[in-house]
């Protein structure tokens, strides 16, 4: 059973929500409803997808995605708001899609649909192979957080652990830049999937890790975390 939950600070959206979810007869649901973030958070709950108000009094739906986000990289946000400019909001909470108030079946339906193809798709792995100094590490793509180098070495640290060989960050970015991994300093390589935030010269990482963003890299960097942002969020409509 998918674990669901809806959170709008007006009930009626909430329950018309649920109700779809209940009559979709492809999927197997649990509906929690919430009217405001502070009770949501409070719930400690883990959810497979949540459909999550944008503007709502107190903290506010991108404050709420990105508490969560510290401890759930997993769930399945999707935004419910009033508002057509939002692909800015996308940026540290790794949304999975928007939906336009009023709420539509047809819409809900969709993103239940590609939400259920993206779970099939997670327990599949890309993993690579990197020769390190303690031998061989065959990794998932999604677990190196960033790749650091020093002292003529490169350093790939993992959501767990860590290895480490002799070589040159430059070819490390070549090779992994096909992946979604950008260079915002000179001495970094970053996986995209991992950015919470960037605020000036530093970027925070889901794991609550800080790396620099260098001034000259500063807007390619940018400009490169705003179309990965942009295109999972194509993707996922």
């Amino acid at each position: 059973m998918i674990r669901i939950a809806v959170c709008d600070d007006q009930r009626e959206i909430c329950e018309q929500i649920a109700d779809i979810i209940d009559s979709d007869g492809e999927i197997e649901a649990g509906v929690d409803i919430y009217t405001d973030s502070a009770s949501l958070l409070a719930s400690r709950a883990q959810y497979d997808i949540l459909f999550l108000d944008i503007d709502m009094p107190g903290k506010n739906g991108i404050e709420a995605a990105k508490e969560i986000r510290r401890t759930d990289k997993r769930v399945k946000i999707i935004y419910v708001t009033n508002y057509g400019g939002y692909a800015g909001y996308a940026f540290g909470v790794h949304a999975f899609g928007y939906l336009l108030k009023p709420v539509k079946r047809e819409a809900i339906c969709r993103q239940l649909k590609e939400a259920c193809q993206y779970f099939e798709e997670e327990k599949k792995t890309l993993e690579l192979e990197f020769e390190a100094e303690d031998g061989v590490h065959r990794v998932d793509v999604k677990d190196i957080q960033y790749f650091e180098y020093l002292n003529r070495r490169v350093t790939a640290y993992l959501n767990r652990g860590s290895f480490t060989w002799k070589g040159k960050i430059a070819d490390c970015l070549e090779r992994m830049e096909p992946y979604g991994f950008a260079m915002p300093h000179k001495s970094f390589v970053v996986n995209l999937y991992q950015v919470q935030s960037v605020h000036g010269r530093e970027i925070e990482l889901l794991s609550g890790k800080s790396l620099p963003l260098s001034q000259k890299k500063a807007r390619e960097f940018r400009e490169t975390l705003n179309n990965y942002l942009s295109d999972r969020i194509a993707g996922a409509r």
